[in-house]
């Protein structure tokens, strides 16, 4: 029996960039790109969209706000 190989796992759908200490949430991005910097922290979909709804700001190049369907209000 042949032995299928699968690749590396895949990554979180959501990341929030974290401050140079890594304390304080920057910005939220989407998985897998490459503008979060080196201090993402995977977060599920609904923790991405109470970041957003507290105000921080969204990726301004891979935009998770339009990918979640956010509407600022």
């Amino acid at each position: 029996m042949a032995v299928r190989h699968r690749g590396p796992p895949a990554g979180p759908d959501w990341l929030l960039e974290l401050s140079l200490g890594g304390r304080h949430p920057v910005q939220v991005h989407v998985g897998g790109g490459h503008m979060a910097d080196q201090r993402p922290r995977g977060v599920a979909r609904e923790e991405a969209l109470r970041w957003l709804a507290e105000g921080f700001p969204a990726c301004g190049h891979c935009r998770p706000d339009t990918e979640l369907g956010f509407l600022d209000r």
